[in-house]
């Protein structure tokens, strides 16, 4: 009988072997600088919105100056962004936010709470969903347990079937964080957002994937229709496996 729970580890196991050598944590950001990274991200190359984000501290020096700054200003900063006409207004209510909840600028606190409390706390805030609230936990230094889930991450799980295409982005982080083993720890989640991210970028493409250098493919019925089909791409969603 087909376990899910089995399926996701061999998959990660098989993944990793690839990839594992390359991961490491990316930077060391406290959780409220993780949150203005992320919240840069959306729909933004990582290159774009890193730039955006130093942008923001060599012209504002604090998040507190980048609250209070006139919001023209911030928008110049975000330029390399996508949207920085939306995020500049959005990014500043956020941090207005937290400041009139908290009485200062910083989320340092989340380190005492519980991953699951703290993640619905992060997502109460406008534009901050389910693969923001992980990425402040995974990613910031309070290394915590949660798995982001990004657009690679979810085409590479639906071409698996771990998820079907109509759940989308927001809702599937919850059922691919459920799929992985309980024993996982914090590291092991980071790294298994990364090998289903890397995966994604390097071979399991949106279009024309490259199944034939898939070291999933004799596990992936998606994959084996694509490659019978000569690698054509054959629909404007990642296919589903049925």
């Amino acid at each position: 009988m087909y376990d899910v729970k089995d399926f996701v580890l061999e998959v990660h196991n098989r993944l990793y072997a690839v990839y594992g050598s390359q991961i490491r944590y990316f930077h060391d950001y406290d959780p409220l600088s993780e949150l203005v990274s992320t919240l840069l991200s959306h729909r933004t190359k990582n290159s774009h919105s890193a730039e955006a984000f130093t942008n923001l501290q060599n012209a504002f020096g604090s998040w507190e100056s980048v609250r209070d700054a006139d919001v023209a200003e911030v928008q110049v900063a975000l330029k390399p962004c996508t949207w920085p006409e939306q995020k500049a207004p959005r990014l500043q209510q956020v941090l207005r936010l937290i400041t009139e909840q908290r009485g200062e600028l910083n989320l340092d606190f989340l380190a005492g709470m519980n991953v699951d409390d703290a993640r619905t706390w992060l997502e109460s805030f406008p534009g901050v969903g389910p693969k923001s609230s992980a990425a402040v936990i995974s990613f910031s230094n309070l290394r915590g347990r949660a798995l982001p889930v990004d657009s690679h991450h979810y085409r590479v799980a639906v071409r698996l079937g771990l998820i079907d295409v109509k759940i989308g982005e927001g809702k599937a982080n919850r059922i691919l964080e459920n799929q992985l083993p309980a024993e996982f720890t914090a590291k092991e989640m980071f790294d298994h957002h990364q090998v289903m991210m890397r995966h994604g970028q390097k071979v399991c493409f949106y279009l024309k994937p490259a199944c034939g250098n898939c070291v999933l493919l004799d596990s992936c019925e998606t994959g084996r229709k694509i490659a019978s089909a000569g690698g054509e791409y054959i629909s404007g969603q990642p296919p589903i496996n049925n």
